[in-house]
């Protein structure tokens, strides 16, 4: 253990033995936390790098108050941490000659943990254009009524249809990553189920996907209507049938996020039941 609490390893379930029931007791705020690590246990580590992961704990008197991910090369991922904690970890990451290129955290978390990094390690942090907040659903509002159509769950026979929407979806929101038979187990698209909503001629129109349960919580994860077919409530009848889905699954927290540059998606959501949790930021560091 750590002068300031901060115990780090590359084993991912000792990472849960100790954090797990942490995070699982605020699942909405510790999403990312949780859905990483279910993902580096589920495929491995050497899933996502040559470099090996590494997960922190903050433990103080045997009680966690803090946790941390990092698939390297890419940045840091925190849970929410008070300023005093986020500096102590920027300090140990630091001392331990980390070079990080970005935070990712809830808004004060990430705002934290950058202005931090600067003093340690002189490096100028960036906020990113974009920014998320997060939602969790209250009750569930469908749309009434719902455009002319139906859902379809997709399955294994529609791979080819599925990567389709993850690449143009990805394209949109700018996700630089490569998305063909070759290189789809090994994205974060692949453990999803998708959802299409269908024009009644059978025309595939918008889709929306969710993560598996974990926690207790289900994320609902890619929701894209191309431009040319958006305001007709395509994609509010099928984010209502996955978060229905979610429900359905036994999840008792169904969470999303969206792009606040985006007033037409978080209207969207808001009408669904959708209500917001905390605002998320990625700064840069230069």
């Amino acid at each position: 253990m750590r002068p300031d609490g901060w115990h780090l390893t590359e084993d991912v379930d000792e990472f849960l033995a100790r954090a797990g029931d942490f995070l699982r007791s605020r699942p909405g705020p510790h999403v990312m936390q949780l859905t990483w690590a279910e993902r580096v246990r589920g495929r491995g580590a050497a899933s996502f790098g040559a470099e090996a992961a590494v997960f922190g704990v903050l433990d103080r008197a045997g009680e966690v108050h803090g946790t941390f991910y990092r698939l390297a090369p890419r940045g840091v991922a925190l849970s929410p941490l008070t300023p005093e904690q986020a500096d102590s970890l920027a300090a140990h990451l630091a001392a331990l000659g980390h070079t990080l290129p970005y935070v990712s955290a809830d808004h004060g978390t990430a705002t934290a943990f950058a202005e931090s990094w600067q003093r340690h390690t002189g490096a100028t942090p960036r906020l990113r254009d974009t920014r998320l907040r997060l939602y969790r659903l209250g009750t569930l509002t469908p749309p009434e009524p719902p455009p002319a159509g139906q859902s379809r769950v997709l399955g294994e026979e529609d791979l080819d249809q599925v990567m389709y929407w993850c690449g143009e979806f990805a394209s949109a929101v700018g996700e630089d990553v490569a998305i063909d038979a070759g290189s789809w187990a090994g994205t974060r698209f692949a453990d999803k189920r998708y959802t299409l909503w269908e024009t009644p001629d059978g025309t595939p129109v918008s889709v929306a996907g969710m993560n598996p349960l974990i926690g207790g919580q289900i994320q609902v994860d890619v929701v894209y209507t191309p431009a040319h077919l958006r305001g007709r409530g395509y994609a509010a009848a099928v984010t209502a049938e996955v978060s229905r889905a979610a429900l359905a699954a036994g999840a008792q927290d169904v969470v999303l996020f969206a792009d606040l540059s985006n007033p037409a998606s978080n209207a969207l959501y808001q009408r669904l039941g959708y209500r917001r949790l905390t605002d998320w930021a990625v700064h840069e560091f230069s």
